[in-house]
């Protein structure tokens, strides 16, 4: 059941994460006919209801399929341009090589190519440039290096969009790019052979949601067409795209872009791929990280993403791609090891920067709409995390800035209705960054350490308007007790799966719990707990990163609070049981 809509869920008007707690907006009368039309429970009728899904909708949203959702490539503009002018490069065995990014989306897309020209025989030069050293996107530097290569033709991936000195170069030393990306651009277009990116000015594809190895997924699917129809398969196989379906889900969760329309079709497909552990590397990846079950889309974005980065934020920035692309079981066992001691090695250094960050946002909440926060000398690696942690936490746009001879690089993340790609491209042109760009939940920019303040002013100025005084709510899909909570209503939620942006995971509230038990677990940051009520019932808790903030608090000193999060199978060991991941809580009136 819910609470009506205009009230506050149990009478919370201020959690102890300073949230209020409403039911989420939906048409009660749809939910019900849903529910009907689907034969589903009339809980997950009103979950649909309030994530604006249809009667005519309905079906494909449960069983999303890529024939349904998959467009015409070529609506995407320079699309056949890009395919030609590879198509001429495997016709004239021209040497072709890929510009790759650092994190998970760029490290998917450089793997999907790999893979893909592999199939084809031919062996595709990839460059992963280091963060510290080389920073984000190409550069002069690293196009000379592929010309000692012998690169004839550069695809870049996840970046390149605004690299504009470095594509003028490119051209002058008769270096064609193609430019595969999907990050916010301005109003003039690079010097290259193609611009492939759905977010470009003129484009009118609708497909801007794409993370970039969607980009380079349906680059393919034109390109596999186009050489279908030239014969290039007389005496090779076809390759069979929806193989690398794994990879493709991968980049698109940990890109953190709405699981909507095509997104939504890529990564339930790629789930099922994944379950197959047909990637020696992401199966042994797997295995290190402890994935027992069927996967989903949290072991995609908390288990396999973070151990992917890893090698891009503190160590060898080509390892995730080494490690996707691997067919050596050896190899594939050192690269994941390597991978897993860096993600430990990464907590650390996350937790030193985040210490430092919460003690500059104190004693600001109240004058500010914006978060910002720099540091001498913090790892350009782990800002990111850190703007990350800090928008999560106080739902607010988060920009982090690492200060290094007087020369900063940030990284932004952002809330729902503020699109901080467009901001951080803004402040590009309004002179304040010397370099930037993004999409509308994350960007990246370098500035100098004396435009700060301008900065924060230009941004804080822009989002004002969007944050206001109103307060900031915590949505609730449903209200249960203990006694509601089995694996058949678990397995109901999931079929609204799978879950990310713009598509949650059902959050639930449970009123007056007691805590019959909480301590620290993992790292000591973890708070495990186990609640139960006054008319029986029992119910496992987790509270991620929770231990030093108030939820964590609350947790380990109340004897009863109502209690916020999302429901989920726990396996471990071969046992199932339920548990809630805490996303929230707040002290009852007669606490």
């Amino acid at each position: 059941m819910a609470e009506a809509p205009d009230e506050p869920v149990f009478g919370v008007l201020e959690s102890v994460s300073g949230l209020l707690w409403k039911t989420r907006s939906g048409d009660y009368r749809k939910g019900l006919a849903l529910s009907q039309r689907l034969n589903v429970s009339s809980i997950v009728g009103q979950v649909l209801a309030a994530r604006s899904v249809d009667l005519q909708s309905a079906e494909n949203f449960l069983s999303p399929k890529l024939r349904d959702e998959l467009p015409d490539p070529s609506i995407v503009l320079d699309m056949d341009k890009a395919v030609d002018r590879v198509v001429e490069a495997l016709v004239r065995s021209q040497r072709i090589a890929v510009f790759g990014d650092y994190d998970v989306d760029g490290a998917t897309s450089s793997a999907l190519l790999k893979k893909y020209f592999a199939a084809l025989e031919v062996d595709l030069d990839v460059y992963i440039p280091d963060r510290v050293k080389e920073g984000y996107g190409p550069t002069k530097g690293a196009f000379q290096t592929l010309l000692k290569r012998k690169a004839e033709l550069v695809l870049t991936v996840d970046c390149g969009t605004t690299a504009y000195d470095a594509l003028a170069f490119a051209e002058t030393e008769g270096l064609d790019v193609i430019v595969l990306d999907h990050h916010s651009s301005g109003p003039s277009v690079p010097k290259c052979a193609a611009l492939v990116n759905p977010n470009r000015m003129g484009d009118r594809s609708g497909q801007g949601v794409l993370a970039a190895v969607g980009v380079v997924f349906l680059f393919l699917v034109a390109l596999n067409r186009s050489l279908r129809l030239h014969g290039f398969f007389g005496d090779i196989d076809e390759p069979n795209l929806l193989a690398w379906l794994d990879l493709v889900a991968l980049g698109t969760v940990c890109d953190v872009v709405p699981l909507r329309g095509l997104n939504r079709a890529l990564v339930s497909q790629g789930i099922r791929v994944l379950a197959k552990r047909s990637n020696l590397g992401l199966a042994v990846l797997s295995d290190i990280g402890g994935l027992e079950g069927y996967p989903d889309s949290y072991h995609l974005g908390f288990v396999l993403g973070p151990r992917i980065n890893a090698g891009g934020r503190v160590g060898d920035p080509d390892l995730g791609h080494q490690l996707l692309t691997t067919e050596n079981s050896d190899v594939a066992c050192d690269l994941a090891t390597r991978l897993d001691a860096l993600n430990k090695e990464r907590r650390t250094i996350e937790a030193l920067h985040l210490e430092e960050a919460f003690a500059q946002v104190e004693g600001r909440l109240g004058t500010t709409g914006v978060i910002l926060v720099e540091g001498a000398n913090w790892h350009p690696g782990v800002i990111g995390l850190v703007a990350s942690r800090l928008a999560e936490q106080f739902r607010r746009p988060s920009l982090a800035i690492s200060i290094h001879q007087g020369l900063g690089k940030g990284s932004a993340r952002s809330v729902r209705g503020v699109d901080i790609g467009n901001l951080i491209t803004g402040a590009c042109q309004a002179g304040i960054l010397e370099s930037g760009g993004g999409h509308p939940m994350a960007a990246g920019f370098t500035l100098r350490a004396d435009k700060l303040l301008e900065l924060r002013n230009f941004i804080e100025h822009r989002v004002s308007a969007n944050t206001g005084s109103e307060p900031i709510f915590l949505e609730l899909d449903a209200v249960l007790g203990l006694s509601a909570v089995s694996a058949d209503l678990i397995e109901s939620f999931d079929k609204v799966g799978p879950f990310g942006a713009g598509n949650p995971r059902p959050r639930v509230a449970f009123e007056n719990l007691r805590v019959l038990r909480a301590d620290k677990v993992g790292d000591g940051s973890h708070v495990r707990c186990i609640f139960g009520s006054g008319i029986g019932g029992r119910l496992q808790g987790i509270a991620f990163r929770a231990s030093d903030r108030p939820i964590g608090q609350a947790l380990l000193n109340a004897k009863f609070l109502h209690v916020a999060g999302s429901l989920r199978v726990n396996t471990w060991r071969g046992k199932q049981e339920a548990q809630l991941f805490v996303e929230d809580v707040a002290y009852p009136a007669n606490a």
